[in-house]
């Protein structure tokens, strides 16, 4: 069948197209520090005496629990900017045959989430549209960061070591254990599914802690969530923004015993699905040390997996002993499942 390259697929637009319209069609003020930007989480604004950090990301492929995703997978991005989470708002856009069962459990689910957070749930829209199979959350997250307390994927350096937090595909697993639970209760258990099920809260999608201990243990350049594409395109976001090359040893990316499995079962590549829950941190050699000592004696799951690099390199990943060029999902993997 031939390819369409017009056309375009279920997940991310390719990071060369999307930088292209980014540049065409995008525009700045005087008050934008960071403004759209390929591999940058968040749009900076100069507010005087402090910053503004404004997201916006949708929860596409879970259905259960959609609006906790929806807080914090936008939450996740403020605090890899260095800034508090401090606002939300979302728009609701509810299948046609929706009940008000439906309408209010998602307010429910963000409303408790943001409490939980302490974050004000202040905002957003909700409505019925027509053509959609499940409902679908915009959320758009605003928080506050001091001016010494940003950080920009474009700080991050070359020799600065990456940093994994976290087992991965955690997000991804979970949702292919909420949306295929029968077919993997037919290969493995109900126990094995429930404890993937079980992923989304333990040990959850939230980064927010694992980011606030790097910053207060030692230097951190920038740091970054693996959300769609997963843990390698993540790691390709954020050399694209730092303009650097990576150099990544793909024995020691930290995994997920059952997502390995789960993602074996489904022949897919699991540092291609969707992983919030996992952080990069980008941090000088100095760093490396008391962060991966400091996240053992907390029982994190963290490792060091190599290095950026000069541009000129590209980016590698040794996996097995040979090389290759590291892997970029424009679609999920899990897409392809589901």
């Amino acid at each position: 069948m031939a390819i369409t390259l017009n056309k375009l697929y279920p997940g991310k637009l390719e990071h060369d197209f999307l930088g292209t319209l980014i540049e065409k069609y995008t525009t700045g003020d005087a008050r934008i520090l960071q403004g759209a930007k390929v591999g940058e989480d968040a749009t900076v604004i100069d507010m005087g005496d402090d910053y503004l950090v404004v997201k916006t990301d949708p929860i596409t492929f879970a259905t259960e629990h959609i609006g906790y995703y929806a807080v914090h997978v936008n939450a996740n991005d403020i605090v890899c900017m260095g800034a508090e989470p401090k606002w939300f708002l979302a728009t609701i856009l509810l299948p046609e045959g929706a009940t008000r069962r439906m309408a209010e459990d998602i307010f429910a689910q963000i409303s408790g989430t943001c409490k939980k957070e302490k974050i004000a749930y202040c905002g957003g829209h909700t409505e019925v549209s027509i053509g959609l199979d499940r409902p679908i959350v915009v959320g758009q997250m605003l928080g506050e960061a001091g001016k010494e307390e940003l950080l920009l994927k474009q700080n991050a350096r070359v020799g600065d070591h990456i940093i994994v937090v976290q087992g991965a595909p955690v997000e991804g697993t979970s949702i292919l254990a909420r949306e295929k639970a029968t077919l993997l209760e037919e290969e493995f258990s109900a126990d094995f599914v429930a404890r993937c099920r079980n992923l989304l809260f333990d040990p959850g999608i939230s980064v927010r802690r694992y980011a606030s201990l790097a910053v207060q243990t030692a230097e951190v350049h920038a740091m970054h969530d693996p959300t769609e594409g997963g843990v390698a395109t993540a790691i390709h976001e954020l050399a694209l923004a730092a303009n650097a090359g990576v150099r990544i040893d793909g024995d020691k990316i930290p995994m997920l015993a059952e997502g390995k499995l789960v993602c074996d079962f489904f022949e897919v590549d699991p540092l291609g699905c969707i992983s919030s829950g996992s952080l990069l941190l980008a941090a000088p050699y100095k760093s490396v040390t008391p962060i991966l000592k400091m996240y053992e004696q907390a029982n994190i799951p963290a490792a060091d997996i190599g290095k950026l690099t000069d541009a000129s390199e590209g980016m590698i990943l040794v996996d097995k002993g040979s090389e290759r060029m590291l892997p970029v999902f424009a679609q999920d993997e899990i897409a392809r499942v589901l």
